[in-house]
């Protein structure tokens, strides 16, 4: 906020200042107005980001008192509008523990919570975090997710073909690049076309060409993971592995 004040004020200071009419007077306040707004665009988003780490803190503090040393931190908010977190269907949040070694923190395992949305989890008063379901992976969980998630999306059903090129390899947009073994291509299918499969009594995962579809059957919610927030996760889990 207090950076776009400044700015709005660098803006009102280098406009001429022999300019007199209303017209440029309109523009100067409009200028001053839309800086504004966007600072307070962002002090909200800020302000969500801290409630939902904090919310989620809560949550695992709650239902799993066996974690005494971690981290966590949010994949979404950051770069983000209002308008778009309102339309954002999971929240994720990395969770890392760790020793401390000589006064130093030592890593060690890792989580990913998934919070999912459901309609009107964004209100004028904040996040309603009644509207949020949680659920806590660890990398063998998501390992299992992405198989079941690659096999509908390529059609390769050799588990373990899946799981050296997963482990080994990298997701991008169009499939699995393995560094050391044979790609995995995803189908190329229109965007209002879809494969699905039952992974769990509780989910259904949906593959199109956008994103990973997660259906939840007890509250009947569909919920996306776009693809670049899944290239995040697996990166976390797998990338020093």
């Amino acid at each position: 906020m207090k950076r776009s004040l400044i700015l709005a004020l660098v803006v009102l200071y280098l406009f001429p200042q022999n300019v007199k009419s209303q017209d440029d007077g309109a523009a100067i306040a409009a200028v001053a107005g839309g800086l504004l707004a966007i600072g307070a665009g962002i002090a909200a988003v800020e302000q969500m980001k801290e409630q939902a780490e904090l919310n989620a803190t809560e949550w695992l503090l709650t239902n799993h008192p066996e974690y005494t040393q971690f981290s966590l931190k949010t994949l979404d908010f950051d770069g983000k509008k209002l308008k778009d977190m309102s339309a954002t269907s999971v929240i994720t949040f990395k969770i890392q523990e760790f020793d401390i070694r000589d006064d130093e923190p030592e890593l060690g395992s890792k989580r990913v919570l998934f919070g999912f949305t459901s309609f009107g989890w964004i209100n004028e008063y904040g996040i309603n975090f009644d509207k949020i379901q949680w659920f806590l992976i660890d990398s063998q969980e998501w390992m299992n997710m992405m198989m079941a998630y690659t096999k509908v999306a390529s059609g390769v059903t050799d588990e373990n073909r899946l799981r050296e090129s997963l482990l080994d390899g990298k997701v991008v947009n169009r499939g699995v690049r393995a560094r050391n073994g044979e790609n995995i291509e995803f189908y190329k299918i229109d965007g209002d076309m879809y494969l699905v499969t039952d992974y769990s009594p509780e989910m259904k995962f949906i593959y199109n060409e956008r994103s990973l579809g997660i259906y939840l059957k007890e509250t009947m919610n569909l919920i996306q993971i776009g693809r670049g927030d899944l290239i995040k996760i697996h990166e976390f889990f797998f990338e020093d592995s």
